[in-house]
């Protein structure tokens, strides 16, 4: 493979919820960086040849026994490293310092007073708002460094030692609420480790389609299409790479929105000459389907069956040797990074397991990239603007967002109405601005009156939610003009609904799916 960036940041990830967001604001700054564990050999990292290295913040203290700490070796290869919250008292316990529980924790916003503005403040006005997170501080430095920062209750809250280029903070500089804290990370990038803004997606795509050539090398390629920005980029990417030496199948489980199946066609055989293979096993999918309301059994069902229909489709094309896949760098960071234990809350349902059964190589050519990079490349390789910035949606589709048994009479009323809703949410310009929008429709039946007469018909409820990762979301405080049309044609142009509501739960607690 050749190098994706001669210029590149390392994040080190101690556990922190927002290492993913220091990886993305070093991007957005147009510098490379990629989060490898903690506990990383030295090898590796001097392997990335890396410009500068970032501790990220995290659970631990570092008093505590087995604490995460990094190699000590990377304190003497030369390079930068910039510690935050939990990286800045890993440094200080380290290196020779003094860390311990705060008699006042530090939670919420702070008032940052700089006290040293050249290096990492440069051009940082003297006070400015930051993000505090930590129950520990420094209570001495190591030798060598200085205070460059304090808060009211942070005497330390940066320090500095210049001379071997090592910066901590105790505070966020990767979140929205530190005023100046893109700033500070440039300073960092630019300033202290003289990186240039070189990574952009045009370089990305050459990189990418010469390292799909090299590792193909002529071979045949399959790719399992879903209409969603993540595979279709996938596949238009790998299709400039090897050209008709890619087929992509896309099975329609019958689950699909309205018109989407015509959409796919359209876009990838009309207007990027790809070659598909389109199957229609819908009428299979609703039969495995029957008589099942368990949320958890629709979905293996809906992923197992989705396996054995490619799996068919992929025998059928001779010689095939890879399976292209629209992995993302989050999927990737999830299972190489530092994370405690946790719960399963619902499956999610992906081609991941195909290799296993069909014996494939994987490509992922997107592995390296956030969702964000990933809509700025479809834009690039000239994918429509309705495929770029197409919301989420679930590999099992509409079963679960039609709550109970899955019929097809229920699914010809749940895309009209989710049809309705996002056409409206278009309309008024907030498509967007939103992380999904999409109608639900529910196991229940209400009376209503239309006319002259009583009605006892179906409900509809409306989900709009914003978020920036999924991981988190908050209900969108629609307008209610918007709302009300929504409700009204949805009423009136949707046989069989008599009643619309409106979902404002967050995540947490509530999930954005329903089921």
């Amino acid at each position: 493979m050749v190098e994706i960036q001669s210029q590149r940041i390392l994040i080190l990830d101690f556990g922190s919820q927002y290492t993913q967001l220091i990886a993305r604001r070093i991007r957005e700054s147009k510098v490379y960086s990629e989060i490898f564990p903690f506990n990383v050999s030295i090898e590796k990292i001097q392997a990335f040849h890396p410009e500068g290295i970032i501790l990220s913040g995290g659970p631990s203290s570092v008093y505590d026994p087995g604490a995460p700490l990094p190699d000590r070796r990377i304190f003497e290869l030369g390079i930068p490293v910039l510690g935050i919250c939990y990286g800045m008292q890993a440094i200080a316990h380290m290196l020779g310092g003094r860390v311990a529980r705060a008699q006042k924790h530090e939670y919420g916003r702070a008032e940052l007073i700089v006290d040293d503005n050249k290096g990492l403040f440069k051009d940082i006005p003297q006070r400015s708002k930051v993000w505090m997170s930590h129950a520990d501080r420094i209570e001495e430095m190591p030798p060598g460094f200085h205070v460059i920062g304090h808060t009211e209750n942070s005497s330390i809250a940066a320090m500095a030692d210049d001379s071997r280029r090592l910066y901590a903070l105790q505070f966020h500089p990767e979140v929205v609420h530190t005023e100046q804290g893109i700033r500070i990370l440039q300073n960092f990038v630019y300033e202290i480790c003289q990186c240039k803004p070189l990574w952009e997606m045009r370089s990305f795509i050459e990189w990418a389609i010469k390292a799909i050539r090299e590792e193909v090398n002529g071979k045949k390629v399959i790719c399992a299409l879903s209409g969603g920005v993540d595979s279709s980029v996938t596949a238009v990417l790998v299709h400039r790479a090897i050209g008709d030496n890619l087929t992509c199948i896309f099975v329609d489980n019958g689950l699909l929105r309205k018109a989407e199946a015509e959409k796919v066609k359209k876009t990838f055989q009309e207007n990027f000459h790809i070659p598909l293979k389109y199957v229609d096993a819908s009428k299979r999918f609703l039969k495995k389907l029957e008589g099942v309301t368990d949320p958890e059994e629709k979905r293996k069902i809906i992923g197992n069956e989705f396996i054995k229909v490619f799996e068919e489709e992929a025998k059928k094309i001779k010689d095939v040797e890879f399976l292209a896949q629209g992995t993302l760098y989050p999927d990737v960071i999830e299972s190489v990074s530092f994370k405690g234990p946790s719960a399963v809350i619902k499956s999610h349902h992906n081609v991941g397991g195909l290799p296993e059964v069909m014996k494939l190589k994987l490509i992922e050519p997107l592995r390296e990239l956030f969702k964000d990079e990933v809509r700025r490349l479809g834009q690039e390789l000239g994918l429509p603007e309705e495929i770029c910035w197409r919301h989420p949606f679930p590999g099992p589709g509409l079963a679960i967002r039609c709550i109970g048994e899955v019929t097809e009479d229920k699914l010809r009323i749940l895309r009209e109405a989710d049809s309705i809703v996002l056409e409206e949410v278009k309309r008024a310009g907030l498509y967007r601005e939103l992380w999904q929008a999409f109608a639900v429709l529910l196991p229940v039946k209400s009376v209503g009156v239309m006319g002259d007469e009583r009605t006892y018909e179906n409900v509809i409820a409306v989900r709009a939610v914003t978020s920036l990762d999924g991981m988190t979301a908050d209900w969108a405080r629609l307008p209610y003009d918007l709302l009300e049309r929504i409700s009204l044609r949805i009423i009136n142009e949707v046989s069989g609904v008599n009643r619309v509501v409106y979902d404002i739960s967050s995540k947490p607690p509530s999930t954005i799916e329903w089921e």
